[in-house]
């Protein structure tokens, strides 16, 4: 049997057992499989990794892991400047497009209210997921391991945090999204941009009290849904303050 040492650095350790976090341990394999397959193998998505150096050099996920091999792993640099060394994902999204399986719905619905086009459906398989997320270079939000180790996922995120409000501070300060943040203009029901309208266009909708309050109205393009700034949308902006700021929601 053959043996390499591996040692995987920063949050990556949250998918290591305790005893494996923070340390190097050996890792005993047969045959030459892929560096890739033996790091998912050990339980850590492709999609969370920016730089693998074996043995000192940089290498990408098909390199063939070797006898008594010495492997480090990074995730995702966001203050170092590793240009010069070989990233093993992707160039990032030109556009920052989200889609999120069936148990992220609350946190797809505060994606969109932050402006962030977000993909969800309840009842989404992972098959559809991985799919839909190729054909429309979409980033891969979950907290299903197994769906970031599928093949053809290329960028994704496993969501650490348990509570939405939570998901969101750590999805927004993680992948460095705060500049890209254009609150309220996408259906929170749906995903579409909303268009204004007139009062005029829509006053037959309108609760009475709505009616006599409010003159600034926003339609979905394509449910149909109409929106003005109530009470409601006062708490959303609290909760987009407390998301650009460093406090907690």
């Amino acid at each position: 049997m053959k043996r390499a040492s591996f040692r995987f650095y920063a949050e990556l350790n949250d998918f290591l057992p305790r005893g494996r976090r923070g340390v190097s341990f050996v890792h005993e394999f047969g045959g030459a499989p892929s560096v890739k397959d033996v790091i998912e193998s050990l339980g850590v998505p492709h999609t969370e990794i920016d730089l693998i150096l074996a043995d000192g050099k940089s290498v990408d996920f098909s390199w063939a892991v070797r006898d008594g091999a010495r492997v480090s792993v990074y995730p995702v640099f966001e203050s170092i400047d590793i240009t010069p060394l070989l990233r093993v994902r992707p160039a990032p999204l030109r556009e920052v497009r989200f889609i999120l399986d069936g148990h992220l719905g609350r946190l797809a619905r505060y994606l969109r209210m932050l402006g962030f086009d977000a993909w969800w459906r309840r009842d989404a398989r992972d098959e559809e997921i991985a799919r839909v997320a190729a054909v429309e270079n979409r980033i891969v939000l979950t907290r299903d391991r197994g769906l970031l180790k599928r093949a053809i996922v290329t960028h994704g995120y496993c969501v650490r945090e348990s509570d939405p409000r939570r998901q969101l501070t750590e999805v927004v300060r993680r992948l460095d999204l705060v500049r890209s943040i254009a609150p309220f203009r996408r259906c929170l029901r749906c995903n579409a941009l909303l268009e204004s309208v007139r009062k005029e266009d829509v006053i037959a909708e309108l609760p009475a009290a709505v009616r006599e309050r409010h003159d600034a109205f926003r339609r979905c393009s394509s449910c149909g849904r109409v929106y003005w700034a109530g009470s409601h949308q006062r708490s959303m902006e609290r909760l987009v303050s407390a998301v650009v700021g460093s406090g907690e929601p």
